[in-house]
């Protein structure tokens, strides 16, 4: 019983710091050109937890039209 426990508290503490390691970094951006496949982005102070070569994951907005009106 007491190597079962053993087993299963380590297991837990294994599992638990590997998933504290794994969050990435979340920054967000603004997006400042766009030249055919290449984009600028301003990440103003946080930019510093961003690496050269870095793959990031980008999230488009949403976009808001407020000019549209409708109705019946």
């Amino acid at each position: 019983m007491n190597k079962k426990m053993l087993a299963l508290t380590l297991a837990m503490a294994f599992t638990l710091s590997t998933v504290a390691v794994s969050f990435a970094a979340r920054v967000k951006c603004e997006v400042k050109s766009v030249e055919g496949s290449t984009v600028t982005l301003d990440c103003g102070k946080k930019a510093s937890k961003l690496k050269v070569g870095t793959t990031v994951k980008v999230k488009p907005g949403k976009v808001r039209n407020d000019d549209v009106v409708e109705g019946c």
